[in-house]
This record gives C-alpha cells, structure tokens and sequence, in this order.
C-alpha cells in the first residue's frame, strides 16, 4: 500500500485550473468548506476570464500553469479545463508534487488515463476523479438496495439520457466542444456519469456493444445507443442524445431484479419513481426525502464530494474515487467507442 503524507496544520490550498461552465460548482464547494480548505490561485489561458476571476475571488492569477506551480505553495490543483487537457496537466502537477482532482472525464483516451495513474503514483500523490453525482441521496439509496442484494439476481438495467445540447453549446467552446482529442461525445461527456453507474451499481462488465450517430456540426456523437453484459450474467441497455425537444428530458436508471424492482427518473435521476422489493426495510420510508428538486443537471454533489478529498487528504479516509475508480468508466467508454467504430461486441478488459 502506498503511502501518503497527511495534510494537517494549515487549511488545504487549492488552486483552480480552468475558470469555464463547471469551475462554478468548484468555488461554491470551497466556499462552503471555507474552515478546512482555501483559494490559493487561478490559472486560465483567457486574460479575460482569468481577470475577471482574480478580482472576484482576491487570489493570484496565472495563465501558465507550470509558473503557478513553481511559484504558488498548492496542496490540491482542481481539473476544470478541457477534458484532452487533463492527462499532461495532471502529469505536471504530480512532478511538483501537488495531488489532483479532474473533472469528468478523466481524459478522452485509454492510454492518457493509465499515464495519469502512473504518474501520480510514481510521484506519490492522490488522484482524484470527480464523480459527484454518486453522492446524490437518491443513488446512494440505490447503492445500498444493491449492495444488500436486495434485488436478488439482477435480470435487466436501462439508462436514458434525454437531454439537450443545441450547436450553440458546442460553438461557444472556443473550437474544443464536441471534438474527439478535447471532449468526446454525449456519452463521454454529458452522459459519462450514467455510464459510471454501470459499474458502480451493477458490477465488472463483460462485454459491449454500442451504436452512434451524429446530427450536429461536431466531430463526436450526439445520439448512441449501448448494450451491455456483466459478469454476474445481467443484462442492459442505454440510450443517450443530445437532441431532445425542447429541453432536457430525463435522466434515468431502471432495475429489474427477480425480488426488486426500482426506477430512478427526473431530469437527473433525482426522483424516485418506483421502489417496490420483496422484504421492506426501515430505510424505505425515505424515499419522499430522497427526492430532491435539481435546478441543474449537476445535482448538488460537488460539496459532498469535496468533503471525502478533504478528509483523505487530511488522512482520515479512503477516496470514493480515485483515479483506479476513473479508469473503469473509462474503460467501458472507450470500449463502446470501439464498438460503435468497428460494429464489433468488444469484451473487457481492455488490456490483460
């Protein structure tokens, strides 16, 4: 087992890189962990943005990574930037010596994730991979449900993604939305925390096979459809696109179990639907509070989230998902890319 340093004396400095649409969720959390963990710094290559934050929050800027690590003393660089960016970006802050959270997905090939996990264990730091929507209370019921065997044998999942992501989306990304080396497509991107519920709920995949098509000027797929087989012998399916009219639909999980049936539903599987098994439990009575209103796609995860880097870091847990965790989701969408190339069913492991 590896060792790692606790942080303890001094309130964890974090430097966020990449001011865009998700680095929101990021300075809220700090806010809200304000008495464990402070801004250090900010890093974004548009003057503007990078200026506009530095007033904002009163910290140092820099447009070079690499200065803000050589200058700035950071116990934590946060991943907001274009996912393709992530895997170097990682790999420089581990040679400074600095842990690392990435935002979803951890990168955007294979081999890039490996060289992450290497990297950062070589330099003897954490790797964090965001996977904030696992802290919704309504999942986490589920999880449980799960991991108790509620359901029996597990005969059928499905996953629907109904959202919405018109070309004005993928055009205010300054060129790197909707491209196969920056981003992926609706499932690696807006849907990769659906396809994280594969593994995390129902186990090591067997194998897959996926269909995908693209209606928008963009390199990657806005649409696909993706069959699955686990090891413990269920069955699934998933379907995502980025086309539904006139907004977001649903996000949604379905399991048929020979002693449990549950579907999860709402914009962001944030409402209960169904919760029907054999034997009840007392905790079966919290599923009206469960349900949560999301204004966002995002839930209110980041927070929770948060809250395990920190007490890692502080060196009283485990992580929930380190960069190990990241590599299975991305292991299952590469392999669906494969497929959905090659028209093949491609088993995993990837690699032996």
């Amino acid at each position: 087992m590896q060792h790692y340093p606790s942080i303890t004396g001094h309130k964890i400095k974090i430097a966020i890189v990449g001011c865009g649409r998700i680095s929101k969720n990021h300075f809220g959390s700090i806010e809200q962990h304000s008495d464990e963990v402070e801004l250090a710094a900010v890093c974004d290559i548009e003057s503007a943005v990078l200026a506009e934050h530095a007033e904002k929050y009163k910290v140092p800027a820099y447009r070079d990574m690499e200065e803000m690590l050589e200058k700035e003393q950071l116990d934590l660089v946060v991943l907001c930037t274009p996912s393709g960016c992530h895997p170097d970006q990682a790999v420089l802050a581990a040679k400074h010596k600095v842990n690392v959270m990435t935002e979803k997905p951890m990168a955007t090939r294979w081999s890039d994730g490996v060289r992450m996990v290497k990297a950062c264990d070589e330099a003897g730091v954490r790797l964090f991979v965001v996977k904030q929507n696992r802290r919704n209370t309504t999942l986490q019921m589920l999880k449980r449900a799960v991991t108790e065997k509620r359901f029996g044998k597990i005969h059928m999942v499905h996953l629907n993604v109904f959202w919405t992501r018109p070309q004005s989306y993928y055009d205010q990304g300054n060129g790197w939305r909707g491209t196969w080396e920056f981003d992926g497509g609706a499932f690696m991107n807006q849907a990769s925390h659906y396809v994280d519920l594969l593994d995390w709920l129902i186990g090591p995949v067997e194998k897959v096979q996926a269909m995908m098509s693209t209606t928008l000027d963009i390199e990657v797929e806005d649409t696909g459809v993706l069959n699955v087989k686990w090891r413990n012998g269920a069955l699934g399916s998933m379907s995502v696109t980025m086309l539904t009219y006139p907004k977001n639909l649903e996000g949604s999980i379905t399991i048929l179990g020979e002693k449990g049936t549950v579907r999860i539903g709402g914009v962001a599987v944030n409402d209960i639907q169904l919760w029907q098994f054999e034997e009840p439990r007392d905790y079966d009575q919290q599923i009206q509070s469960a349900n949560y209103e999301t204004t966002s796609v995002y839930g209110f995860g980041h927070p929770l989230y948060y809250k395990n880097v920190i007490d890692v870091l502080r060196g009283n847990a485990e992580p929930e998902t380190d960069g190990r965790e990241g590599l299975k989701s991305l292991e299952l969408l590469i392999a669906a890319y494969l497929s959905a190339r090659d028209g093949k069913t491609v088993s995993l492991p990837l690699e032996y």
